[in-house]
């Protein structure tokens, strides 16, 4: 298994692999998070794969603040082998060396089972209100 950077071939197994883990909503597209995300530091858009296969995504971004991570996403059959925790370290040292301070994510706060694997990884809960606004509707369905 190896980690690199999304590259254009990788679009159709991504979505498809957003799909399967459930990330995909209708207020957003997909492919349109994959264009947009290519226009603003895509090297910190990366993929996990093995055998040619894509098994494992996470995008990041750093604004001179904070660095985000998102689309955090590992095939079920893949699960529990460490493949997300290389794709959130590796995404971790990429921001560290640009001089980010602080990682944020972002969960469900539904979510148990995923709130556990960001703990266990050092990640904690803080006490602020996530709000949001949208300024594009991609509703497609």
């Amino acid at each position: 298994m190896k980690i690199r950077a999304f590259q254009h071939d990788d679009h159709e197994a991504v979505v498809a692999l957003w799909e399967q883990c459930g990330l995909t909503v209708s207020w957003n597209d997909p492919g349109r998070d994959i264009e947009r995300k290519l226009q603003v530091q895509p090297e910190l858009f990366l993929v996990a794969v093995e055998a040619d296969a894509v098994i494992g995504s996470a995008m990041g971004g750093y604004d001179g603040h904070r660095g985000s991570l998102y689309y955090l996403a590992v095939a079920p059959e893949y699960r529990g082998r460490g493949v997300g925790s290389m794709l959130v370290k590796e995404l971790s040292r990429m921001l560290q060396e640009m001089g980010c301070p602080k990682l944020n994510i972002m969960v469900r706060a539904s979510n148990s089972e995923v709130i556990g694997f960001y703990e266990n990884l050092g990640f904690a809960t803080d006490e602020i209100a996530c709000m949001g606004r949208r300024l594009i509707s991609d509703e497609t369905r």
